[in-house]
């Protein structure tokens, strides 16, 4: 968990507590997981998240109790004034890799630091997959051919 900060005057971070005596703000791992993984889900080619295991555990366990995995292939370390994010991506095909990597990046930083006040200090993205739209066509008329 971490604080929330205050720009000071000198455009530094003040941890709001120290600045205004008002209390102490606190941000949940989870909390900034589901902003990156927002964050990131806006980026035209990103098509999934997670490697292939988390995904099938993913989808079975969305099934049972109806959570839509925000947060499946996102990883962070919260620290008081700093997150360090990591993301399992699955590219849509034709997508030039290192322009999307780029891409989430910025996007991520951006999106936790107006929202949390934090200093993003990484965002390391790992392509697990790329996704062939043809593979799900495919695979059905499979295995439509083998139970015909």
């Amino acid at each position: 968990m971490t604080e929330t900060h205050a720009p000071s005057a000198q455009g530094a971070p003040v941890p709001r507590d120290r600045a205004h005596d008002h209390g102490r703000t606190t941000i949940a791992g989870d909390v900034v997981a589901k902003i990156a993984g927002v964050a990131a889900r806006e980026i035209s080619g990103v098509h999934d998240f997670g490697t292939a295991p988390a995904r099938a555990f993913g989808a079975f366990k969305g099934r049972l109790v109806g959570e839509d995995g925000v947060t499946r292939g996102i990883a962070v370390e919260v620290g008081e004034r700093q997150a360090a994010v990591d993301i399992d991506l699955v590219v849509d095909y034709g997508v030039a890799i290192p322009d999307l990597a780029a891409a989430v990046r910025e996007h991520v930083t951006t999106a936790v630091g107006q929202m949390c006040g934090l200093e993003v200090t990484e965002v390391n993205v790992a392509v697990d997959d790329v996704y062939l739209p043809s593979q799900d066509e495919s695979s059905g008329m499979r295995e439509g051919a083998r139970v015909q």
